[in-house]
């Protein structure tokens, strides 16, 4: 039988081959193709396909692209760019249940080189994997961990920005965790509790000799993190004199040793962060301005914790899973959500922390733990705050709707309700609710097929 006999594969043979879900996308958002897999997570009804629907329509739940609700949509910077790219995105299986997702989409070429098709493969990632690395599902922390994901796989340079609290350490260590050095070392060093002299020593190391005590040759941090990430808190307190030698150790890969001669090659990956402005310390002389542009190649803020109320319920319980007496405190009262909801922790998540910790230590030898012993340092918001136009809802009377998400049910006049105050405007009728645009959608259509 000679080898032009032979008949060749399909497309979806091909991609039926493929373990995850794999699924072909025109410009238009409408799925193409797709494998078994992903018509067995995501098809909709028993016997109904999914090529020929919208890809947010099937995977998201919802009615429009997923850019139109804070996230990247893969699907258009891959047309728009003509480059693959990796995101990560909140998916909803066949179920409806929300699951964390990694995207890779790459374009699919005409035989004039012109971006015809997207093709995208999806990895669900571990739940136990992410809930030690950042919690929270809030659109600000989707639109944060979508800009991680796509940094993640490179070797680019980031800077951490955001206030004190907001957990900067682990936003780095979910970088180096999705990045090509995930099985390398993780070092880090706060340049905000070390002195010039032991800043210099502990990150280029020193030879035998080059000042009183050094009894013999230390490595460096630089060393030690070679083949993997080095993670530098507090950047904005590296001493000008510095701050040249770390700018040189950026451009050349190189490192020398205080009191040695020659030069080190290091193979490492540098993350900063800082709470400080550093475009205003450039701007009075006290940080390089080279410097500044060689770390902020990809800037990342991140968002502070009274910017994304949601994630304040998972974040305490998480903190208390951890604790001795998980099993005893978890899940928390709806009354405890509700009082956590209705202080701004300006200390941000190490404050809410604080707070939880507190009080499963006041609560030992309770049933449970009780709005009482919550201890806020600061004032909390009240519930309803007085205007010049009369009253207005506080962010904690609104807040309250988040526990109707999460411990019941919307009812159809409480949807209905919103709609008709928010002239049928869904964003903002979901708002009003508490919850997501996508959730509202889910409570329409049932709505509409009872």
């Amino acid at each position: 039988m000679s080898c032009e006999s032979i008949a060749k594969p399909s497309c979806e043979q091909i991609i039926n081959i493929l373990p995850d879900p794999f699924v072909v996308i025109d410009r238009n958002y409408r799925i193409m193709a797709a494998n078994a897999q992903y018509r067995k997570h995501y098809g909709l009804n028993p016997g109904e396909d999914v090529v020929g629907r919208f890809c947010y329509e099937v995977s998201h739940h919802s009615e429009t692209p997923c850019s139109q609700h804070g996230e990247h949509c893969p699907l258009e910077i891959v047309f728009n760019t003509a480059q693959p790219t990796q995101v990560m995105h909140i998916h909803y299986d066949q179920h409806g249940r929300e699951e964390y997702v990694q995207l890779q989409s790459t374009p699919l070429f005409d035989d004039n080189g012109k971006v015809l098709y997207v093709g995208e493969y999806i990895f669900p990632v571990s739940q136990k994997q992410q809930d030690t690395l950042l919690i929270g599902r809030s659109r600000p922390m989707v639109r944060m961990i979508s800009l991680l994901q796509r940094v993640a796989p490179t070797t680019t340079t980031v800077l951490l920005l955001g206030e004190s609290g907001t957990g900067k350490e682990c936003v780095a260590k979910y970088i180096h965790e999705y990045s090509p050095r995930s099985s390398g070392s993780f070092v880090i060093v706060d340049c905000g509790t070390l002195g010039e002299s032991l800043i210099e020593s502990e990150l280029f190391g020193h030879e035998k000799g080059a000042f009183t005590g050094a009894a013999g040759r230390k490595k460096g941090l630089f060393e030690a993190a070679h083949g993997g990430t080095l993670f530098i808190d507090e950047i904005a307190e590296l001493p000008l004199s510095l701050q040249t030698k770390l700018l040189r150790v950026l451009e050349t890969g190189t490192i020398r040793r205080l009191g040695g001669t020659e030069y080190v090659n290091v193979d490492v990956r540098v993350l900063a962060a800082t709470h400080r402005d550093l475009q205003r310390m450039v701007e009075l002389g006290e940080f390089r301005q080279d410097l500044y542009y060689r770390l902020s190649a990809f800037p990342v803020h991140i968002p502070s914790l009274r910017d994304r109320p949601d994630d304040i319920a998972a974040l305490a319980e998480n903190f208390l899973a951890n604790s001795e007496d998980s099993d005893h405190f978890v899940p928390l009262a709806p009354e405890v959500i509700e009082a956590l909801m209705t202080y701004d922790y300006p200390g941000n998540v190490r404050e809410l922390r604080n707070i939880v910790e507190r009080a499963g230590i006041l609560a030992y030898g309770d049933d449970m733990i009780r709005p009482e012993h919550l201890v806020f340092e600061g004032i909390r918001r009240e519930d309803v705050q007085q205007t010049g136009a009369g009253l207005t809802e506080s962010p904690a009377h609104a807040n309250r709707k988040f526990l109707q998400r999460r411990h019941g049910r919307l009812s159809d006049d409480e949807v209905m309700y919103a709609l008709e105050s928010c002239d049928g405007h869904r964003a903002r009728a979901a708002q009003r609710l508490g919850v997501s645009e996508r959730t509202l959608y889910r409570y329409v259509e049932r709505m509409r097929c009872s």
